[in-house]
């Protein structure tokens, strides 16, 4: 997306560049969920790493359902001290360096069995500083975007996130998988071509975050000391949690977010096993296929924006999830690899809109006041249960002896988590 694009000014937002720069952020911290959680080192650890398929797709299950509930448990808390703090940006920045730093170190993971605890003990804390540093950022969307471009600048974002996942993978695939002969003398009998994607991610995510903390205005530090903005956070999440009823639609909607987005997240995570175990794929075939449904997430997430401000978001969500079901339900009785392939890039379609769209629904369901703790509790929404999709498929995995039996457990978090939203009422920007 080219500042081009925007209207001349932000109004009460960030202006052109800060929304561009904002948007930046997604490009670059979205080549570590794409490259390491869902299609390159997770395959490598199950298929590698792991003594079987079947038990590195189970202990990878259970590293996500850990790594999600330290998120879960966390995030309202950072949230509301946040919004007592006033700045959101030093957060991102520290957590960040700790995605970065850990991510770096997956270099260490050789391909044996004796790797396989330290393997699972660095993605899952690169996996929650990346999920606790999303808080904050998603916070910042009200104050970065005026109020008639809300759905336009989260689905830019999302696509820009997409995008950079794409060119990233892309990277992956010419620089280490493909050539015979990988640079830097990287030995692929040692797997270094494929541990080497852990490195480059945290130095893709390092340069292009940059220009979020250069160039988008933060809120003005309150002035209060860490201890007090702890003290008065906590007090907040307290009221807030028992006057909760007042509440009640961002409740349901935050329910309701909690399951479709918990088979969104349980789909991230073993997209790239399931290609691996129940289809054959190689490293180089997971890569293109990460390609190709990057394009497609992208395209979709760029085209919807303009139907979130249109419709709404609401209806935005009802659409990319009720496709996401019935894609997904496809996917799981198909026996080729080709049929496997064209389903898959028509599902990536529905998945940047859905989550695109929940992050600016959430934007104009929360009190200013309250809006990084409601950006927190919308964290634990997504979280609170993530250790149920993945341990859901990993043991129904293990029980059947088979990925399909166990990839099929997302979809019932789809319809749940859809007929939830139904009785949600969206407020409407006046714009």
């Amino acid at each position: 997306m080219s500042a081009a694009g925007l209207p001349p000014t932000a109004g009460s937002g960030a202006g052109r560049r800060g929304i561009v720069a904002w948007c930046l952020y997604d490009w670059a911290n979205s080549a570590f969920p794409t490259v390491i959680v869902t299609f390159v080192f997770a395959a490598y650890f199950t298929s590698t790493v792991a003594e079987n398929e079947t038990v590195g797709t189970a202990l990878w299950g259970n590293a996500m359902s850990l790594s999600a509930l330290v998120v879960a448990l966390s995030a309202p808390l950072f949230g509301a001290i946040a919004d007592n703090g006033g700045r959101r940006k030093p957060w991102i920045a520290a957590l960040s360096i700790l995605c970065v730093l850990v991510g770096a170190a997956l270099w260490s993971i050789e391909p044996e069995q004796r790797f396989l605890w330290q393997a699972l003990i660095l993605v899952g804390l690169a996996n929650a500083a990346f999920e606790l540093a999303q808080v904050f950022y998603n916070a910042m969307l009200p104050e970065v975007a005026p109020p008639r471009l809300l759905g336009r600048v989260s689905g830019w974002a999302w696509a820009a996130g997409y995008a950079g996942g794409l060119v990233c993978l892309a990277v992956c695939l010419v620089v280490f998988a493909l050539p015979e002969e990988p640079p830097f003398g990287l030995d692929k009998e040692r797997f270094e071509h494929v541990r080497a994607t852990g490195p480059f991610v945290a130095l893709w995510f390092a340069v292009f975050c940059l220009p979020m903390f250069l160039l988008t205005p933060d809120r003005q530090s309150s002035g209060l000391p860490i201890g007090e903005a702890l003290r008065r956070g906590l007090g907040q999440l307290v009221r807030t949690l028992r006057q909760v009823r007042q509440y009640g639609n961002i409740l349901r909607f935050l329910i309701a977010r909690m399951l479709y987005i918990d088979g969104l997240n349980t789909l991230f995570a073993f997209g790239g096993i399931y290609a691996a175990g129940t289809f054959g794929m190689g490293f180089e075939e997971i890569l293109m296929f990460g390609i190709l449904l990057n394009v497609t997430s992208g395209l979709g997430a760029a085209a919807f924006a303009w139907i979130d401000d249109w419709l709404g978001s609401k209806p935005t969500i009802i659409i990319a999830v009720s496709a996401l079901t019935l894609l997904g339900g496809a996917i799981l009785l198909v026996e080729t690899k080709t049929s496997f392939m064209i389903l898959g890039a028509a599902l990536g379609i529905f998945i940047g809109p859905a989550q695109a769209a929940s992050r600016t629904l959430m934007a104009r369901l929360a009190p200013a006041e309250l809006r990084t703790e409601m950006f927190g509790l919308y964290a634990f929404s997504g979280k609170a249960t993530a250790f149920l999709g993945p341990a859901l498929v990993g043991w129904a995995t293990l029980l059947a002896d088979s990925q399909r039996v166990g990839m099929s457990m997302i979809l019932v978090f789809f319809v749940a988590g859809l007929l939830l939203l139904l009785p949600v009422k969206e407020p409407r920007d006046g714009a």
